[in-house]
């Protein structure tokens, strides 16, 4: 099936970005000759197939995250069901999903190129469908031992590793001066998933108490919405052919040193919301056992929710300032306020007032989410400059440059998704060595100020490097 859309008559200024576009539909839903930058073909027909295939793979990816974060809330449930893990072992069973997903980020950015957008979203869809299945297995015993739990938490990683290729998938879809706000609202709709989570598992387990297999509902109750993300995937979305994988451009990206500093930055950011958020659960269970849930009705509620929920809401609106004021000074000052929030909740914990501990919580999350979405705008701002830089008229090192940037975006945010390790595990490492959480957080409130005066010098005062620029 061919569909031609002819725009104005050419002129002396026509580029080939104004010539008529013919899509050619093959079995598969295969579509040959996608170019969004042709500015009649994108506002007659482009638009509101990439909208269609940007709303699926929104639902799937939310889907992804759901179950990449099942064990944040799954774990402060155990001790009711009877399970006797030590703390160190609920640590591990909350981060090793986050290590697993942020190493299979690596090889899913590839997966679009090589399967199509359509398919491989209705496969990483579908082995959404172990993880969730065997969760409701093994909670259902106490006696599972341990080794089975972290091996069935781990297989949850497989919910992390969505994120890549959905972002990678859609921004195939779009044309340059709309990627900024559609990858925004992919990443915002997938960073949802960790608040949904928190909010549902709670209520549903609590509301079926009467049922011996509550707990299971935790990982049962998704897989009819993971059937229907696998259907919806299968019936209206697209694989593209222009969809090509650059290997090279990955490589060449990798030898730039300003991809390991930005990703160390996102680390910070993006590391430090996953992180604190699969946490969250647990730190409100340890230092407010009476908060750990709120009764309304017959459902409980756990306000761990927020957390996840104010930073994925704020993380488009970072973006949005980061375009007007520039993503280095957003992101410097989001280091700023991280570090306050982090340093005013070891200095009020000592109070014991759960909603102080909140406020000084959520003002983190925000901060985090605000700077999630500078610092992945910074990503191609930087590339730019270095083309600049590199080039008096960006010729040929802006196409190189240009190549380095998408591919830089996949990598980076793999890399900055270990963070969801590194948060639980530094975490337990005070927990172990000082009975507290008082060390870490002091961590953390150094490492915030290093990455806050190295975004500053680097980024925010002009530099020979970036041709002067503020980025």
């Amino acid at each position: 099936m061919a569909l031609a859309v002819t725009p104005p008559a050419p002129s002396a200024e026509t580029t080939p970005a104004d010539q008529t576009v013919t899509l050619v539909r093959r079995p598969g839903r295969w579509v040959d000759g996608w170019n969004p930058e042709n500015v009649a073909f994108w506002q007659s027909t482009g638009r509101s197939i990439a909208r269609r295939n940007l709303g699926w793979s929104i639902f799937a990816e939310f889907l992804g995250f759901i179950v990449w974060q099942l064990w944040s809330i799954v774990v402060v449930m155990l001790p009711s069901a009877g399970f006797t893990f030590t703390t160190s072992q609920i640590f591990w069973l909350i981060s090793l999903p986050s290590l697993v997903g942020a190493t299979l980020r690596f090889p899913y950015t590839f997966m679009v190129a090589r399967f199509g957008g359509r398919n491989w979203t209705m496969v990483s869809a579908a082995l959404l469908l172990i993880p969730t299945t065997l969760l409701g297995i093994v909670v259902a015993n106490p006696e599972t031992p341990f080794g089975v739990m972290l091996a069935v938490a781990a297989l949850a990683g497989v919910g992390g590793g969505n994120f890549a290729s959905s972002m990678a998938n859609i921004t195939y879809f779009y044309p340059q001066k709309e990627k900024g706000w559609a990858l925004g609202l992919n990443a915002a709709g997938g960073n949802l998933g960790t608040s949904v989570a928190q909010f549902a598992v709670p209520i549903v387990v609590t509301t079926t108490a009467g049922l011996s297999l509550s707990i299971s509902l935790a990982g049962w109750m998704w897989i009819p919405l993971i059937l229907v993300a696998i259907w919806g995937a299968w019936r209206h979305m697209d694989n593209l052919t222009s969809a090509k994988a650059d290997f090279a451009g990955s490589a060449a990206a990798l030898r730039e040193p300003h991809l390991w500093l930005l990703a160390l930055l996102y680390i910070g950011t993006f590391g430090s919301f996953i992180g604190f958020a699969s946490v969250f659960p647990k730190l409100i269970a340890d230092q407010f056992p009476d908060f750990s849930t709120i009764q309304v009705g017959q459902a409980a509620v756990s306000l761990a929710f927020l957390g996840a929920l104010i930073g994925s809401l704020v993380r488009p609106f970072g973006g949005r300032l980061a375009d007007r004021f520039g993503g280095a000074r957003i992101t410097t000052i989001a280091f700023a306020v991280m570090a306050v929030g982090a340093l005013a909740l070891v200095w009020t914990l000592p109070v014991g007032n759960f909603w102080l501990f909140l406020g000084c919580f959520l003002v983190l999350f925000a901060a985090t989410g605000a700077g999630n979405g500078s610092t992945y705008r910074m990503i191609p701002s930087v590339f730019a400059a270095r083309a600049v830089a590199r080039s008096a008229d960006g010729g040929a090192h802006g196409v190189a440059m240009q190549r380095k940037a998408a591919a830089a975006l996949g990598l980076i945010s793999a890399i900055g998704a270990y963070g969801g390790f590194l948060v639980p595990q530094v975490l337990n490492a005070s927990q172990l060595s000082t009975g507290g959480y008082t060390a870490a957080f002091y961590g953390f409130v150094g490492a915030y100020v290093v990455l806050m005066l190295l975004t500053l010098a680097v980024y925010v005062v002009p530099r020979r490097a970036l041709a002067g620029q503020r980025i």
